[in-house]
């Protein structure tokens, strides 16, 4: 029984002693008093709402007063006070908290693991997850797992069976590089323009070149020191994705075209379609030129040549499991270190605009 029910409960049977302890007079005089005002109120108002609590005391006291008295006392009619007394019961007796007939619900381990395999490998239809379960020791009906599949809305596997365009691009981002503009402005208020270039399957960023005006001849010959930069990586590269400026004539395809590089054209107005480059550039845009005063095109190349290598050789990646372009090593499992045994160093570039930091014994 909830506790305001118990607490209303407890309240009215407290006034019991001190109504049988007054005088009879007084009692009738109450009594009469208190069916008055119970006429006049129902005179007022079409239907009585009443609580829990307000039940369950009409109820109790019911059993004292003889049934023939019961429509001249109460609001209600006998048969609610009667339902109202079977609702008591039944809520004593009830057996909700007993186990239910039938076959136990899957656990809830089980459905992430079904949820697991589907996810992990998109050709495999409910029969194929229940044989692995099945493998791995945890034997299961094919339409169970059916039922999990369809409850979180996945497909059966001929309808996702082709790769996802994030599962397709991390498969091919080993020959894809990305190339755009990046526009800053010197404190004598000059624009300046710096293309830069981006390998997906890294992420290592490099700066093509940077000045006033960036006009197509000027692209074309950035493009040809670009690839002889690249030219230990070029017979694995496939392709080049940029934006439709004009500046991207086709002598500047050429170049990437004659190592077999195809050109991929982002739409119109569609950044995303070219966002890890873009992603790159606004980094780039938060973390230099909105941070400090270019002078001149040479400061501008070499701050951009400072923070590109800070970015290659140690700004971590998430992408990469958090290791930076550049690093050759694979990921080191995590650990607890005591930074008691070793010292934290800070080594600040940019007048301490980036800070680098590394442990020393």
């Amino acid at each position: 029984m909830p506790l305001s029910i118990v607490f209303a409960l407890v309240r009215n049977l407290v006034t019991v002693p001190a109504a049988v302890l007054r005088g009879h007079a007084a009692k009738d005089a109450e009594v009469l008093a208190l069916r008055h005002e119970n006429a006049v109120l129902r005179r007022q108002i079409a239907r009585v709402r009443y609580q829990p609590a307000d039940r369950v005391w009409l109820a109790a006291l019911s059993r004292l007063i003889p049934r023939e008295r019961w429509r001249q006392v109460f609001a209600v009619t006998p048969s609610t006070l009667l339902a109202w007394h079977r609702q008591l019961v039944t809520r004593k007796w009830t057996f909700t908290q007993r186990r239910r007939p039938g076959r136990p619900s899957t656990a809830p381990t089980i459905k992430q693991l079904v949820l697991r395999l589907a996810r992990e490998n998109s050709t495999w239809g409910h029969r194929r997850i229940q044989g692995e379960l099945a493998r791995l020791g945890y034997p299961i009906a094919a339409s169970t797992v059916w039922e999990v599949l369809h409850t979180a809305g996945i497909d059966p596997a001929p309808q996702r069976s082709g790769p996802t365009w994030r599962q397709f691009l991390t498969a091919q981002a080993h020959g894809i590089i990305a190339a755009d503009f990046l526009h800053l402005d010197t404190i004598s208020l000059k624009r300046l323009y710096a293309l830069v270039v981006i390998e997906h399957d890294t992420r290592r960023l490099h700066l093509a070149g940077v000045t006033a005006h960036p006009t197509a001849r000027w692209t074309t010959q950035q493009a040809r020191n670009l690839a002889m930069t690249l030219e230990c990586r070029m017979d694995s590269l496939r392709f080049l994705l940029c934006d439709r400026d004009a500046k991207f004539t086709d002598a500047f395809d050429a170049v990437f075209e004659a190592d077999d590089v195809e050109i991929l054209l982002s739409p119109p107005r569609a950044p995303k379609a070219n966002g890890i480059c873009e992603r790159a550039v606004g980094t780039l845009r938060r973390e230099i030129p909105d941070r400090m005063l270019i002078y001149n095109e040479a400061h501008a190349v070499e701050v951009l040549t400072e923070y590109i290598h800070h970015y290659n050789r140690h700004r971590p990646h998430q992408s990469r499991q958090q290791l930076p372009p550049d690093s050759t090593e694979p990921p080191a499992p995590a650990t607890v270190t005591d930074l008691h045994a070793y010292q934290i160093r800070r080594h600040p570039l940019f007048g301490s605009l980036i800070n680098e930091y590394r442990r020393t014994a």
